[in-house]
Parts: structure tokens; sequence; C-alpha cells
């Protein structure tokens, strides 16, 4: 654990105030739900919850399966990080934080269709993609769980002139849906 050397007082509703430096750096949002853990040694430690983190091992076998029948790189996330990847990045996804872009489209709910020849941008999935990391065709399509975004399941190309289909769509959609059904129950 690394310390900050902020202090904090508790107010007389029992409320701490997190700074804003910190909620930055951490992506910590107005509403945001956060789980509280506590320690024997009398530590009481704040994790961003993240309600499709529990379905982990899930995600990992549902993104394998995606990898094994397309080809393409496989990846889960939630709103802030990639919790499921299969294919060739997986050091590079796996537990990073998705980038704007990415967030971006969960949070307005939008199918995205993404690709290098059509686009000539680079696509960037995660914060740390740079060019030479960046995508040449991506499907993203967010996963919706009681009316809420709460992560996307993307299908990735790192192949000149690879393009995204009709099928890679719907295979994402059926993916989405199918999460958030579970997350539902």
């Amino acid at each position: 654990m690394k310390a900050t050397g902020i202090v904090r007082r508790i107010d007389e509703l029992g409320r701490v105030v997190i700074p804003k430096e910190i909620r930055r750096t951490l992506r910590i949002r107005e509403g945001d739900p956060l789980e509280i853990f506590t320690d024997r040694e009398g530590e009481v430690i704040l994790k961003k919850y993240s309600p499709i983190g529990e379905l982990g091992d899930f995600a990992k076998e549902y993104a394998e399966s995606l990898h094994n029948s397309l080809e393409h790189i496989a990846a889960i996330c939630d709103k802030d990080v990639i919790i499921a990847v299969s294919g060739g990045a997986k050091r590079e996804l796996m537990d990073k934080s998705i980038h704007e872009n990415v967030e971006r489209l969960i949070k307005n709910r939008e199918r995205a269709q993404l690709s290098l020849a059509k686009d000539s941008q680079p696509i960037l999935i995660t914060t740390s993609d740079d060019e030479s990391t960046a995508y040449t065709a991506a499907t993203i399509v967010p996963i919706l769980s009681q009316g809420d975004a709460i992560g996307a399941v993307m299908l990735l190309s790192r192949d000149a002139g690879s393009v995204m289909g009709t099928t890679e769509m719907k295979v994402c959609e059926t993916a989405a849906n199918f999460m958030g059904k579970q997350m539902e129950s």
C-alpha cells in the first residue's frame, strides 16, 4: 500500500472526503460504487466496485470462445479496465485502463465498427496504447444490465486491411446481451 500523506477527518455523519487528485487518478466519479474491505490490522480499504468484475472467470471463458470461433482478439471490459482477454494481446490489454474513446462508447451506449481502412485514424483501446500498438479494426458493443451500461465486448484485429463485418457485430451483440442478462440474475 502506498501512503499519500493526505489526512482527512470523519464528519458527524461518518463521511470521509476522497481528495479530488485521488479521485481523478483512480477515475472515481460522483455516484461510482465503492466496495469496503477491512483487514486484521484495522485498515479500511476502499475499492472501486465493478459489477462485471464478479463475472471474471465467466468473462475469460467467453472471451476464449469468441477468439476460438472468430480468430480475432476478444476482450471484455467494465467501465474502466479490461477484465478478460483472449488472443495475441493479453499482456498489452489485461487490467489496462480503457481509452477515453471506448469509455465514451460505453457511456453513450453506442455500438461501433471501426477500421483503419475507412477511418484512417489509429484505433486505441487502452490509455497505454500509442500508434505502434493501435488496432486496424474493432467491433465494440456495450454490455447493458438493468438499463445501465456496465462494460463492453470487443473484437480486435491488427491484420493489415482488416475490416469487421456484420458477423462480428452480431456475435458481439449476442455476447453483450448474454453477459448483461447474467448480471441481472
